[in-house]
């Protein structure tokens, strides 16, 4: 399989593709600190952490702001826990490249400089009860019992349309809407585009890269088509070793997430899943 084909999940890239924009990522920034008012967009810096095998990223989002913060953001659909394990590897391996460019000496008796973290997990899926404010290491992994490192994340989920993170909220929640209605279809798309702009949600993206965001759609429609049939297929013939690697491969490429593993590969369990993306993680 080709390893520079777009990622799979719509929210994800619609969600990359906005933030792109410095005008809307400044946005976002001051959703979050509204206090902050001098911040420009020249004061706020990607460090977004890039896949070394393929042309994908590891984290949605990632940036800082005047050396002294960094932010990182992943848009979920799906709910799950994971989600702080992940986030405390993207730190470190931020912090990392942070420490390398600024050739700061982690060895020396000199304390770094060092910008302060925030973690945020935009969810944007469905859940019996609205999600907590907060999710942790220590609390969700461990009973909140003290451990020696400790990870936080907030979760977003509230929809307004005052606020470009409650927006891209709403429009997730309105393209489920269409999806359901209409099915993988063009309608379903453009109904999403045309019931936000009437809302004023996303408007001014939507009208300036409105065949953009139905070309984005329409091709991860057809992707994920494909990596359905594929998947069935594979697997209706594979081996459980062979599951593993098929599945190793389109969790490599981007193709598909850990919690998706068993639903496409019948013959693989979640801890299977975790083990390959703990090969994929390491082999990176």
């Amino acid at each position: 399989m080709a390893q520079n084909m777009p990622k799979r999940k719509i929210k994800d890239s619609v969600f990359t593709n906005l933030f792109q924009d410095k005008k809307y990522l400044l946005r976002l920034y001051k959703a979050l600190h509204p206090e902050d008012s001098n911040v420009t967009e020249e004061d706020i810096k990607d460090v977004t952490i890039k896949h070394i095998l393929v042309d994908a990223d590891y984290n949605d989002l990632g940036f800082s702001v005047c050396g002294r913060l960094v932010i990182l953001i992943e848009s979920q659909s799906t709910w799950t826990l994971n989600i702080i394990i992940r986030a405390l590897m993207y730190l470190i391996q931020t912090y990392h490249d942070f420490f390398k460019r600024t050739r700061q000496n982690l060895y020396g008796s000199k304390k770094v400089d060092m910008p302060k973290p925030e973690l945020y997990m935009i969810f944007t899926g469905e859940k019996s009860k609205n999600p907590p404010n907060t999710i942790s290491l220590s609390k969700d992994f461990f009973d909140g019992e003290k451990i020696a490192v400790d990870a936080e994340i907030k979760v977003l989920y509230q929809e307004d349309e005052d606020n470009i993170i409650g927006q891209y909220i709403i429009f997730c929640k309105v393209y489920n809407e269409q999806r359901k209605k209409y099915g993988q279809t063009k309608i379903a798309v453009t109904e999403t585009i045309r019931i936000c702009k009437n809302r004023n949600v996303l408007k001014e993206y939507l009208e300036s890269k409105e065949q953009e965001v139905v070309d984005i759609m329409m091709t991860l429609f057809d992707d994920e088509q494909v990596l359905e049939a594929y998947a069935k297929d594979i697997d209706d013939n594979a081996t459980h070793r062979e599951a593993r690697e098929n599945a190793r491969i389109m969790l490599k490429n981007g193709r598909i997430t850990v919690e998706e593993i068993p639903g496409f590969f019948p013959k693989l369990t979640l801890e299977d899943a975790k083990e390959l993306e703990a090969e994929v993680m390491q082999l990176a």
